[in-house]
This record gives structure tokens, C-alpha cells and sequence, in this order.
């Protein structure tokens, strides 16, 4: 397992880092995943990199402190992620690394959890803009927990090299050439995205079997995006999605996700959004209604979509029938669509623009982005072009393109 654990490593800093960009690196990880972090510390100083910052996050002190009251959360240092302001300052790289703690979040209220995840935001508020403009090169990575190993594959013996093996593998780290992998991989996007650029697409219109019913409409300079594209590294590993963010006014009907949403660590299942003219207008779920509620009603943004997302139902994650519970997976395993933050990359010459001007090309500007699962094996949807014609791009949970 040794050697597929630095295989996978080598591989996060082979594709999600970029040194000809950088000398300065941020690694946000989880206190269980230490001893792998030691392995990426000596990497990066054998290659010359000293410039490194290490931001530990422990999760049961996380849920300790937001036992506390609103306002102790508000005044604890915890919550202060400013630092990431100063690294990106400095241009420097950013790796997050994330592991997931199921069940962990279950007996604290949303509010709580919610207040922290907005502190959080608020103070690496310069990162966020620089991320969002492509500016700095940054990934977000998946390494394995106990505890969530445990939840996935409660019968076996040794549950956490399993995940770690079933994450390698779905991110080529088991490839005999894993780079030159990805490569291939991107390459086989970029021509699924520049045949949905070349259609103009105008408006999508989703259906299935679980009673979704959804049209969403794309600006004139919207464009389609994959992955590896545009981008000072690969941001997200693994990922198999073609995105783009749509004209955030133009949505009407109603979607049902087909998955559970983890969000912060806590539940939300059976999720179902009523849209009319672009906006979330009644919303609910069997389970987490109120993590739902507070989620949406954090800000007016969070009432719009920022992204859709195009995934086929045999994508490799999809295959392993395996509801992981953490986005960075999920999302790879089914379309899905996004409220909140849109992407200046989906519309054409929007780079560094000011959030009004962003607005303006009918772009989505919000703090937070969370993806939502809607994709099913009998997912319909029909394109309506620019130029009046309709094209069924997506059958039965597949491209038809």
C-alpha cells in the first residue's frame, strides 16, 4: 500500500500544482492524514519548494467549538483563515485536501455550522476572488478518514486502504503512466466541449422518472468547459464532468436530486427546487430541511444557479454504485447543478471583471457554490440552439453527442 499511497501523492502534485507559476504552497488537510502530509512536505523540498504553509484542520475539535454559542464562535481564532489571503497574495499554490467524517455534525444546530463555514469564507475573502479569477493555481484533492472508510465498508478488516485503493484508482493513480492518463482524459473533454460550444446551445431541457420537469437558459457568450481547461493546473481530482454556468435569470420548472447532498458534513436528502425566472421559489427535502433552508437562505445568490454540469451515468464513479458522500465524488458520478458562485470562465472575455460587470453577462456572483446531484439513468435532455433548433444531447443518462 506504500507505494500506491506515494503513487497517488505524486500524482496530486504532478497535476494539481504548478511551480513554474509558484515557489509558495498553502496544504489544508485533515490531523488524521498527517503522516501523508510529511511524504508531500519532503517532495516539495527535495524539489526545491520551502515555502510551505500547513493549515491542520482537526474535526472533533471543529465540532467542539461550534458547541459553543454564536457569539464564541464568532470570537474564536479557529474560524480565521486570513493566512489564505496572504499566500495568495504571494500567488502561491493551493492544495486542500479533503476527508470526510460522517454522522460527525448530526447533533449540532445547522446555525452553528453554517456561521462557521461563513467566518471561514469572510476571512479568506482575497483567496476567493483570485480562485475565481484563475489567478493562482489550486486543486482539491480526496484522502480517506477512519471513520468515513468505516461508514463505506463497515465488513471489511482494513476499510481505510480500501478507500484509499478505490480513490486512486478512480483517479488513474493506478495507471502505469497516471499523468499522461489524465492527459488523454482531457484531451477526450475538450472535443465533448468544443462540439457544445459549436452548437450555441440557447436552453436545456431536463426530464426523468423522478419527476423533473427543468429548463435552464444560456447567455449568448456562455461557454462550456472541461477539465484541465483554461487552467493553471487540474483543480479537481478526479473529475469527469463538461460544465458550464448558465444565464443565472433564465430557469423555470422543477428538479429532483437523485443523491444526497453532504453539506459541512451533515445530510440532506430527498432535495427537490421549484424555479421561476431563474430563482429557487419553493424548495424542501425528506431529510435536512432545515440544513437545506439555511444553505439557500444565507444569501439572495444562493436562490440562483452558478453551474450545470453534464455527467454520463458510466462515468468511472458512477460504475462503483458507491454514494460516497462527499461532493468532489458524487458530483462525478451524475449531472448536477450548482447554486450559487457562477464561473467568469463560462462566458467569453470575463476574466478579472467586477462582480456588477459579471452580473451584468448574466453570471451568478455568490459566496458559497453547492453542487446538487439531479442525474438518473433515464435523464433526458434537449437542447434548443440559438438558431431555433432542438438536439438531443443526453439519453438515458448518456450523451448522445
Amino acid at each position: 500500500m506504500k507505494k500506491l499511497y506515494q503513487k497517488y501523492l505524486d500524482l496530486i502534485l504532478e497535476k494539481g500544482t504548478n511551480f513554474t507559476h509558484t515557489q509558495a504552497i498553502l496544504i489544508n488537510y485533515h490531523k488524521e492524514n498527517r503522516p501523508l502530509i510529511k511524504y508531500l512536505v519532503k517532495k516539495l523540498k527535495s524539489q526545491g519548494i520551502t515555502d510551505i504553509y500547513l493549515d491542520e484542520e482537526d474535526p472533533n475539535l471543529y465540532h467542539r467549538y461550534l458547541l459553543g454559542s454564536k457569539t464564541e464562535i464568532k470570537n474564536n481564532p479557529y474560524f480565521d483563515k486570513q493566512i489564505w489571503n496572504k499566500y495568495a497574495q504571494k500567488g502561491a499554490c493551493f492544495l486542500m485536501l479533503k476527508s470526510e467524517y460522517p454522522a460527525l455534525m448530526d447533533d449540532l444546530a445547522s446555525s452553528n455550522v453554517a456561521l462557521a463555514s461563513k467566518l471561514m469564507l469572510d476571512s479568506r475573502s482575497e483567496f476567493l476572488i483570485k480562485q475565481r479569477n484563475n489567478e493562482l493555481p489550486w486543486c482539491i484533492a480526496v484522502l480517506p478518514s477512519k471513520t468515513w472508510a468505516e461508514k463505506l465498508f463497515p465488513k471489511e478488516k482494513h476499510s481505510y486502504d480500501k478507500l484509499f485503493t478505490l480513490i486512486a484508482t478512480l483517479c488513474l493513480a493506478k495507471e502505469s503512466k497516471p499523468a499522461a492518463a489524465w492527459e488523454k482524459l482531457i484531451a477526450d473533454s475538450n472535443k465533448r466541449v468544443q462540439k457544445l460550444n459549436k452548437m450555441q446551445i440557447k436552453s436545456l431541457h431536463y426530464t426523468n422518472s423522478l419527476g423533473t420537469d427543468f429548463t435552464v437558459g444560456l447567455s449568448k457568450d456562455a461557454l462550456w468547459c472541461g477539465i484541465g481547461q483554461d487552467s493553471l493546473c487540474l483543480v479537481n481530482l478526479p473529475s469527469y464532468e463538461v460544465f458550464t454556468s448558465p444565464d443565472y435569470k433564465v430557469a423555470k420548472g422543477v428538479v429532483y436530486a437523485s443523491k444526497p447532498l453532504y453539506y459541512n458534513n451533515q445530510e440532506i436528502d430527498g432535495i427537490y427546487l421549484k424555479f421561476a425566472r431563474g430563482k429557487v421559489v419553493d424548495y424542501g427535502a425528506q431529510k435536512g430541511a432545515e440544513i437545506l433552508k439555511t444553505m439557500i437562505e444565507a444569501e439572495e445568490a444562493m436562490h440562483y444557479l452558478g453551474e450545470i454540469a453534464l455527467v454520463p451515468i458510466n462515468s468511472p464513479i458512477a460504475q462503483t454504485g458507491i454514494t460516497f458522500g462527499t461532493t468532489l465524488l458524487d458530483e462525478n458520478a451524475a449531472c448536477h447543478l450548482a447554486l450559487g458562485e457562477g464561473f467568469p470562465e463560462c462566458r467569453k472575455d470575463s476574466q478579472n471583471l467586477s462582480n456588477e460587470k459579471l452580473k451584468q453577462k448574466h453570471l451568478n456572483v455568490a459566496q458559497n457554490h453547492v453542487d446538487i446531484m439531479i442525474g438518473t439513468d433515464d435523464l433526458k435532455i434537449e437542447a434548443e440552439t440559438y438558431q431555433g433548433k432542438k438536439v438531443i444531447i443526453f439519453e438515458n443518462g448518456k450523451f448522445v453527442i
